[in-house]
């Protein structure tokens, strides 16, 4: 790992905001995700199991997370299952965890390897009554498609058929959703070093640099400051190419005259950042620029004031929608009449404003929580809104991170020019 050490407290306190979400004499069970294999003899990139990560902090392939509470052995009611260190496989993949390192990262004490833990599980299952079993419960995903996540539910269920199931995800989803102070502390991490990447091509941005050129200065900045990598693909979208949600070619020059759309973030001891900012290839706002703008910022900021415990999901969308109506009959670019005689299931906005304006986030950056209950303390979201003109070729979208505390709600983002004024004066300091 390039970031530096996570006190293990964080995932301490995970484990027991999950066993105390279990029923009597059961067991909870999280195997990590497959490794995949490309062409030949490669593999995919791993991708981290993020209920194992949320769990324990280990993202090493192939480990797993029991939780037993009720175990008679006490010394096995939090395990943690590795890999076996073989020094011929290092050589190739280099290190390996030893067990007083996985406890130092996880608090987890009691450490087995892989190819043992067979018997030890076998002991459990015949003691539990319940078992919890983890599974991808995200309402977005593509069921059409492998599941890998369904091969150790399926395996263990056929091996013992008769015990209790229960879906671990259920319970995830409302713990994630809430974030601890400590959590918190590490995607402030990200977001700080976001923010780094943000000034840095400000200064860099100029008409006549290729997107990917933005790209690179912004991958240096997160690995120099100790970050894994992007959150996620990255979107430096110049001109028309904005109105693309998620355009990743990032292959075209940025012309003078120019916006350029950029939403990337950085990830952190595996939380994610996600900001966007649109700013000017010439370090200048047109006055349509800066009028278009100004109504996307209106729509974010109106999203944030709003943006509270108590308010329900579906009801915050709407009233979103409501102030882009709002801001969009403003500047001109719908009328009343567009609006009185709109179909209700295709509503005069969304020819301009074609995407949701909020997600959970997290160690996924689309993170697990509900989106059709109220919200509640500790849940950290984006804000989003964007208006997209095609007959202008221009795309603005603006996004923060916000965190819901009793105390009000913190902007994460807060120190990261948001004005036309604070981009324009950051650009001109070059």
């Amino acid at each position: 790992m390039k970031y530096l050490p996570i006190p293990s407290k964080l995932y301490t306190q995970n484990r027991q905001r999950f066993i105390k979400k279990m029923k009597p004499n059961s067991i909870a069970i999280f195997p990590g995700n497959p490794v995949l294999p490309t062409n030949g003899d490669q593999n995919y990139v791993y991708w981290r199991n993020s209920d194992i990560i949320w769990l324990s902090g280990v993202a090493q392939e192939k480990s797993m997370v029991i939780l037993y509470p009720d175990n008679p052995d006490q010394s096995a009611r939090e395990v943690l299952v590795l890999l076996r260190p073989n020094p011929d496989l290092e050589k190739w993949e280099g290190h390996k965890l030893r067990k007083d390192e996985a406890t130092a990262i996880s608090g987890i004490k009691n450490i087995q390897w892989l190819d043992s833990i067979d018997a030890m599980l076998h002991v459990m299952m015949h003691h539990a009554d319940t078992v919890y079993l983890d599974t991808n419960e995200n309402d977005r995903q593509d069921t059409s498609l492998f599941r890998p996540d369904l091969i150790y539910v399926r395996e263990l269920m056929g091996r013992y058929p008769v015990h209790n199931y229960e879906r671990a995800a259920r319970i995830m989803k409302e713990l994630r959703a809430i974030k601890t102070k400590e959590e918190i502390a590490v995607t402030q991490d990200a977001i700080d070093i976001t923010e780094k990447a943000f000034r840095r091509v400000m200064q860099f941005i100029k008409p006549g640099v290729m997107e990917y050129e933005i790209e690179a200065e912004i991958t240096h900045e997160f690995l120099r400051n100790r970050g894994t990598g992007h959150a996620y693909g990255c979107i430096i979208a110049s001109g028309d190419r904005a109105r693309t949600l998620h355009y990743v070619e990032n292959n075209q020059e940025c012309k003078n005259g120019e916006l350029i759309l950029m939403d990337f973030g950085a990830e952190y001891g595996n939380y994610n950042a996600d900001l966007t900012r649109t700013i000017p290839v010439n370090g200048k706002f047109t006055k349509r620029q800066k009028e278009v703008y100004n109504a996307v910022l209106a729509v974010h900021n109106y999203g944030k004031k709003i943006l509270k415990p108590g308010i329900k999901f579906p009801d915050y969308v709407n009233k979103i929608n409501m102030e882009m109506e709002k801001q969009l009959l403003a500047i001109g670019l719908i009328t009343k009449n567009d609006v009185k005689n709109q179909d209700p299931a295709n509503p005069a906005y969304r020819k301009y404003f074609y995407h949701g304006v909020t997600h959970h986030l997290g160690l996924d950056v689309h993170d697990v929580g509900t989106r059709t209950e109220a919200v509640k303390e500790g849940m950290l979201f984006t804000v989003e809104p964007g208006i997209y003109i095609e007959e202008e070729q221009m795309g603005i979208r603006i996004e923060n991170n916000i965190w819901i505390t009793k105390n009000g709600n913190q902007d994460l983002f807060k120190n990261i020019p948001i004005t036309v004024e604070e981009i324009e004066a950051c650009m001109k300091r070059k």
